[in-house]
């Protein structure tokens, strides 16, 4: 993993260690908003990884989707 990439998922394990409890296990996909970007960043790097990040929040929304979402493998 990059320099980069373990910097951008610094704030997400902080949201896993500190939010994620307070918050619930209310999450409308398979795996989780912030286990997803984890293996993201760590599949395809932090540029691409975060985009993929990026793009799954944002489709998690009441009128969004649910269900099992993967990371896309690498190319």
């Amino acid at each position: 993993m990059t320099i980069a990439a373990r910097i951008l998922a610094l704030p997400v394990r902080g949201y896993r260690l500190i939010f994620s409890p307070w918050v619930g296990f209310n999450c409308r996909y398979h795996p989780t908003c912030s286990a997803y970007a984890l293996e993201a960043i760590d599949t395809h790097g932090a540029l691409k990884g975060g985009w993929l990040t990026l793009r799954r929040i944002g489709r998690c929304h009441p009128w969004g989707g649910s269900g099992i979402d993967n990371v896309p493998p690498k190319d």
